[in-house]
């Protein structure tokens, strides 16, 4: 004798119903996801550089990859213009957030960091003068930034730091080191702030090396020990094109997860001669160049 199923309850008909609902609402939130995922990502790249500027002895390259994911997608940039006197400019930085409204803001700061630089004595004034203007806007973001000035006559580096992870050089003789320099608060958080200058002269050839965090930086990986495995890689490319240097510093982003978009900016210089890289800071003049205990070439 067959027995027939019991009719459906009202609430088990309900519960149907209210999930159907549910999937598709999820569904079309994924869509919408996807849509401000791939229009951040549209965004950052249209806004990043198609080029950056070379002089003789000096050559620049950079790099950009989205997070792997595509979730943490639009905040991370770099950029670099000439200025009036002859120098060159060079800025990488990340915005905090993403998604299409990280992307917008990245483009306010760096059409207001090409602003101001042209009216600017040094990068610290630059990102001072960029900072009040971004607080003025009152988009409730805020930005690490590192911004560079190459001047070609004294064949002399400007830097000046925003919060930013801390910049990597090696020379071609085999030294090398982490940039730690004194810096201020990221751009868009206290009015007035002052950013500390450091000057260094490009005396041996080698790199310049700027990475933002998510290059060095997962959730289960230290930033020390991206910055460790980016300057042996940085030391190992010194003299080779800015490009392999910029692709070999990438790379570090595959061990930390690849969680975040990520940049790196490059300065590839001949060197202006003698046998010291020299580092002035607030006028004290220090010579930089011996390995740090806690960094070891491994």
């Amino acid at each position: 004798m067959l027995r027939r199923r019991p009719p459906r309850s009202a609430s088990a008909d309900d519960l149907l119903a209210t999930l159907g609902r549910l999937t598709a609402q999820a569904r079309e939130g994924a869509e919408k996801q996807r849509a401000r995922v791939e229009l951040a990502e549209a965004l950052q790249r249209e806004m990043l550089p198609a080029r950056l500027p070379q002089l003789p002895g000096l050559r620049a390259a950079a790099t950009y990859a989205p997070a792997r994911h595509g979730l943490d997608i639009g905040g991370d940039w770099y950029d670099g213009f000439p200025l009036p006197d002859g120098s060159l400019a060079f800025c990488i930085g990340d915005v905090q957030g993403h998604d299409v409204e990280a992307a917008a803001f990245m483009g306010q700061i760096r059409l207001g960091l090409r602003a101001v630089a042209v009216h600017a004595a040094d990068p610290g004034e630059v990102l001072s003068r960029a900072n009040d203007l971004l607080l003025s806007v009152d988009c409730g973001l805020f930005a690490t930034c590192t911004f560079l000035r190459f001047d070609p006559a004294g064949w002399e580096l400007t830097s000046a730091r925003a919060g930013h992870v801390p910049a990597i050089w090696a020379t071609t003789d085999g030294r090398f080191g982490l940039a730690d320099d004194p810096g201020g608060l990221p751009l868009g958080i206290v009015p007035g702030e002052e950013y500390p200058v450091t000057r260094r002269r490009l005396a041996m050839a080698g790199a310049f090396t700027l990475v933002t965090d998510g290059v060095v930086e997962g959730p289960s990986f230290p930033m020390e020990a991206g910055l460790t495995q980016v300057m042996r890689l940085v030391r190992a490319n010194a003299g080779s094109d800015p490009a392999a240097v910029a692709a070999a510093a990438m790379s570090v982003a595959e061990l930390t997860g690849h969680t975040d978009d990520s940049a790196v900016l490059v300065l590839r210089f001949d060197g202006a001669g003698g046998q010291e890289w020299v580092k002035r800071e607030r006028g004290v003049r220090v010579v930089a160049g011996a390995r740090s205990p806690a960094l070891s070439d491994g």
